[in-house]
């Protein structure tokens, strides 16, 4: 998973403006289309714990702990995507490894907790949308409540169709 998940934060996309002023992007190129740098995933490995063993190594319990994160990110919505007349989005929560037994994701929507502050595992549907732009971040809890990881904050943009328009497809004319 974790080649996928790479895969996609690292790809190229290209950004282009059509004749009626909305943006695109995509991964493939096109006419009068820019490149977008794209930034690498935030990712952090810990150093070694020492809890007043003078650095010996912890007596082995038999049972071997999950391996830490090596990183996590949004997959689903892309950072800086704008989405035109969407009533609900996905959202796609990756984790390398993949999620261990117990811990939770939790998403803040523009600083705020979605879902009621419950967790709401590697995919979650947003609806309704709210026009405008807005900061989605992820975190990885333990069932603790220890932060395991925390993704980037990604950008996305959501535009509705407004009733103000002459020739809006919700207004009559």
């Amino acid at each position: 998973m974790s080649l996928a998940c790479s895969v996609v934060l690292a790809a190229t996309v290209y950004k282009w403006t059509d004749e009626d002023g909305v943006v695109h992007y995509s991964d493939q190129p096109h006419p009068n289309a820019e490149k977008v740098h794209v930034q690498a995933v935030q990712t952090y490995k810990s150093g070694p714990y020492d809890a007043g063993g003078g650095g010996q190594p912890a007596p082995s319990g038999g049972g071997a702990a999950p391996a830490a994160y090596a990183g996590c990110a949004i997959a689903q919505p892309a950072d800086n995507q704008n989405y035109p007349n969407v009533d609900s989005l996905s959202i796609v929560v990756r984790t390398d490894p993949s999620l261990h037994p117990g811990d939770q994701i939790f998403l803040m929507l523009d600083g705020a907790p979605l879902n009621n502050a419950q967790p709401v595992g590697t995919q979650f549907t947003l609806s309704p949308v709210e026009r405008g732009t807005h900061t989605l971040q992820a975190v990885v809890r333990a069932g603790t409540g220890a932060l395991m990881c925390q993704t980037p904050a990604v950008t996305f943009s959501v535009s509705q169709p407004s009733t103000q328009n002459p020739v809006s497809p919700i207004k009559p004319h």
